[in-house]
């Protein structure tokens, strides 16, 4: 693959005169696979959730940007990442959702693991009957584990496995949010949905950071918490977004409401706020619920959205989990048709990245600037671009 060098000193300038990304960054092939390594690969990138496999022994098959991941719920009660392929001929070991009763048998040679990794058994791999050799040193061939990290049940994964440790390179953002620091119970089937939209990851992310849009895209949502309601949250290379001081909670027909999460400051009776945890986790807290959005990139322009609700409680009211989970997924389909039509306007051949307002995007460009950091970096290392 032909390899594009975008130029990105526009991108890294003070706000004012910065430009966007260029449209590489959303159309080509090969630029896609450089942000690959240098932005979700090398940082700790969203996977899915540790509601995804509740019990001991599950375990759910991901692919993540080409690569086969399995996660699993080991017989500790702690959920772990490893590479889905057997380390005898790389055959895939899980090809659907299931619970690992035993171990985790490959389907092809029967060599089996533990939900640990451990390789346990090797059958007839010293010839008929003989289910060890000298040349096999179990010891040595565990399933390769990712680098992976819980954080309000998301999973995280470095690839690379070069990044800070999460506690550190998150520090400041989950200091921000250490009130929500507790068990966040998911509301089950019903709090799950995903949304496949035609459109380069970034700009989800983007249109996620800020509440500039408000006013035209969620004309019911502006109706009480309005543009001005709206701050910006803004750490120049570690996170951003915005926050509102309404938040109205939800009710149902009888005056119910969720109940709200233990120990929490004045503050969050009437705020809330949606932070990027970059690079692709949008995150948003209420008194009485978060949700976790992980956007898994399919390709330059396309991505998968998969949203999950949480609750303060595990038995809050059914009608009303639904309720709020129609109102969100209302929310989120409207932005559909901004990203997508965003997405389109990245093969006009003469946009320039475009220009943020100084007063209205300076999330937003604080992502920009992080992406571009990012890839600069990456290109300064030696022999990165092999």
């Amino acid at each position: 693959m032909a390899h594009t060098e975008t130029d990105l000193s526009a991108v890294r300038r003070p706000i004012e005169t910065a430009n966007g990304l260029p449209n590489a960054h959303y159309t080509d092939a090969s630029v896609f696979a450089e942000e690959r390594q240098a932005v979700l690969f090398d940082n700790w990138a969203g996977l899915g959730v540790a509601a995804d496999v509740p019990e001991i022994g599950d375990a759910v098959p991901v692919t993540f940007l080409g690569i086969p991941l399995l996660m699993v719920r080991d017989k500790d009660n702690h959920v772990r990442v490893f590479q889905n392929i057997c380390r005898h001929r790389g055959m895939i070991l899980v090809d659907a959702p299931r619970k690992i009763e035993g171990a985790i048998r490959c389907p092809y040679h029967s060599w089996c693991y533990s939900t640990d990794g451990r390789l346990v058994s090797t059958p007839h791999v010293g010839g008929p009957g003989q289910n060890t050799h000298e040349g096999i040193d179990r010891a040595l061939l565990g399933l390769f584990e990712v680098r992976s990290y819980i954080w309000m049940d998301v999973v995280y994964i470095n690839i690379s496995g070069t990044a800070p440790a999460f506690e550190k390179a998150n520090a400041d953002l989950m200091q921000r949010w250490s009130e929500f620091d507790k068990p966040l119970f998911h509301g089950g089937a019903g709090s799950a949905f995903q949304l496949e939209v035609n459109c380069n990851w970034k700009l989800a992310v983007e249109n996620y950071c800020e509440s500039y849009h408000l006013p035209w895209v969620h004309p019911g949502l502006n109706s009480y918490s309005r543009l001005e309601d709206h701050y910006h949250i803004e750490e120049p290379r570690k996170f951003s977004g915005q926050g509102t001081v309404v938040y109205r909670q939800l009710k149902g027909e009888d005056g119910s409401v969720f109940p709200d999460f233990d120990g929490l400051s004045n503050k969050w009776d009437t705020a809330a706020e949606y932070i990027t945890v970059y690079p692709n986790v949008l995150l948003g807290v209420h008194r009485d619920h978060t949700f976790a959005i992980v956007l898994v990139p399919e390709g330059p322009e396309k991505t998968v959205e998969h949203i999950h609700l949480y609750y303060a409680e595990p038995d809050t009211s059914e009608k009303l989990r639904e309720k709020n989970t129609a109102q969100w997924k209302e929310v989120f389909a409207e932005d559909v048709f901004v990203v997508e039509g965003m997405q389109r306007g990245r093969h006009a051949v003469d946009f320039d990245g475009g220009r943020f307002s100084p007063a209205m995007d300076g999330p937003t460009h604080l992502f920009h600037d992080w992406v571009a950091t990012q890839m600069q970096g990456h290109r300064e290392r030696p022999l990165a671009a092999e």
